[in-house]
């Protein structure tokens, strides 16, 4: 059967795509894209209009023109079915093995991502709408090379709440009236269209991760988008629930705005700290000592600039009814060092400790091992209570001055962080470019968010005449060059193998101009 006009598919038909590619299915992208793509890349403009602001010498602050917001009472929605007891979930890309073992893991929610742990790559794109679908009907199973034999289990599995690319990336696989269409508006409307239904008859409902966002303006068009989708297909009104990453700089000034937008679809706020440290990077990377961080992994959850944005975010959300979310963590356990075992394993329970006893509803992992510490400590707080909404953290009292204070963090710019950075960019790149969006490299779950901290890093040092506090040696971009060849000669393989992601990550991580996301320029590289 033909597409509907206007709508061209350009991406090779495997076997099965005519499952979720249907032209009803096409049709209802194509009522998304004409309703809000214009007003999408308006709010991309707005963006750098802001930044531009940044850049001049401003600094951000909360809105007075929604004072209001802030101030009154309001609510957000009732916890959705199967999103009222969230204090374990598991993230991961949507392929069918990392599908079945979330599902399986033992974690109340599984973040299936079409983002950060995923490769746009066309492929990647519909087989996970595949596999999401076949695992909502139970119809899901995987062999590997190797003859493992993978399946769901017949008891409960993690409530699925998807997570579409960001408002910024395009999806050039799939054109309405001869413009490329929103990746958001692609991953969300596929799923929505055939999943909704089907997780509504399961005592379930179409639930969102939302990424990336800057504004209560942004929140605005998801919503917009929601009701528009419900009304096409015949959803009741508020069914979608969403909650969202607060993980940009801007959006930690507007998290009541943003659940006040949201506010009969809303699920949360999540702390997605790997991208928000990258975001105060990205925002104030030129303005000298106030914003220049140290080695990455010296930036913990507790230094004051991150400490201020997250009881900022449990404080909000439970004044307004919403579940908070903690952050991240991507320790990947060893098979064979039981001694980085026990030192990071520690690690991630201090971390998680600290978030259930700030009143955090749940957390993150990115390994199944995790699960039960996690679900453990937040075990130990909650008890039989599906979530702490009830604690309003009535006494905290966050500035804008305390989210704004980068300069406050310890630590130094050392020659071993340079060169994390670098190899770690490199490494994960390499792994992207190849269609794989999850890296494990030294025992830690990488993705875009990480990535992004480590080329943006190297970036910000290099454009800020950084010394490194151990060699007394000046970070330039012949060191920059000289450390990429040096870490490319440990990795496994050829040096030729990293040509291609060595270079994505020299124009990301020492141009002149600065990408806003490294994904874009890598997608134009992709198939």
């Amino acid at each position: 059967m033909a597409n509907p006009a206007g709508i061209e598919v350009t991406g090779p038909m495997h076997p099965r795509y005519d499952e979720i590619l249907t032209p009803e299915a096409l049709g209802f992208l194509a009522d998304l894209h004409r309703a809000f793509d214009a007003r999408r890349r308006e709010l991309l403009d707005r963006r750098t209009r802001r930044e531009a602001e940044l850049a001049a010498g401003a600094l951000f602050d909360f809105l007075p023109e929604t004072r209001e917001i802030r101030e009154s009472d309001w609510r957000v929605a009732d916890p959705a079915p199967g999103l009222v007891d969230r204090r374990v979930e598991i993230t991961g890309p949507t392929d069918a093995k990392m599908t079945i073992n979330a599902l399986n893991s033992g974690a109340k929610v599984w973040l299936a991502d079409h983002e950060d742990a995923n490769t746009p790559l066309w492929e990647n794109v519909i087989a996970g709408q595949l596999n999401l679908r076949d695992a909502i009907d139970r119809k899901l199973d995987f062999t590997s090379p190797d003859g493992k034999q993978y399946a769901l289990h017949d008891g409960e599995l993690a409530t699925i709440v998807v997570r579409p690319r960001g408002w910024h990336l395009t999806e050039k696989h799939i054109l309405v009236d001869g413009e490329r269409t929103s990746g958001s508006l692609v991953d969300f409307g596929l799923y929505f269209f055939h999943c909704a239904r089907r997780q509504l008859d399961r005592g379930a409902g179409p639930y969102f991760y939302l990424p990336k966002m800057e504004s209560h303006l942004e929140a605005r068009l998801w919503n917009d988008a929601f009701l528009l989708a419900q009304e096409r297909l015949g959803i009741p009104r508020g069914t979608i629930r969403a909650t969202v990453l607060i993980e940009t700089f801007p959006a930690a000034f507007e998290m009541d705005e943003i659940l006040y937008e949201l506010r009969e679809h809303s699920a949360g706020l999540n702390a997605g700290r790997w991208d928000y440290m990258f975001s105060v990077i990205k925002k104030f990377r030129t303005r000298g000592a106030d914003f220049l961080l140290p080695d990455r992994n010296s930036v913990t959850m507790t230094v004051p600039f991150m400490r201020a944005y997250t009881e900022l975010l449990a404080r909000t959300c439970h004044r307004r009814g919403a579940h908070a979310i903690g952050g991240m963590a991507a320790f990947i356990p060893s098979r064979r060092d039981p001694q980085v075992n026990e030192t990071a394993l520690a690690k991630v329970r201090d971390d998680k400790t600290r978030e259930a006893g700030d009143g955090f509803d749940g957390s993150w992992v990115a390994h199944p091992d995790l699960v039960p510490i996690c679900r453990e400590v937040f075990d130990q707080v909650l008890g039989d209570r599906p979530n702490q909404l009830d604690r309003t953290r009535d006494e905290v009292r966050v500035t804008a001055a305390e989210l704004l204070d980068v300069r406050s963090t310890p630590g130094q710019h050392t020659e071993g962080g340079l060169r994390n950075a670098v190899s770690v960019g490199v490494q994960y790149l390499a792994t992207w470019l190849r269609g794989s969006g999850a890296v494990a490299i030294y025992n830690l779950m990488e993705d875009a968010a990480t990535a992004e901290i480590s080329r943006s890093q190297v970036w910000q040092w290099l454009h800020n005449d950084v010394t490194l506090d151990d060699t007394g040696e000046r970070v330039t971009r012949e060191l920059i060059e000289r450390i990429a060849d040096e870490e490319i000669g440990k990795l496994p393989g050829a040096p030729g193998d990293y040509a291609e992601a060595r270079a994505l990550f020299m124009e990301v991580a020492v141009a002149d101009d600065f990408a806003d996301f490294l994904t874009v320029p890598a997608y134009e590289r992709m198939p």
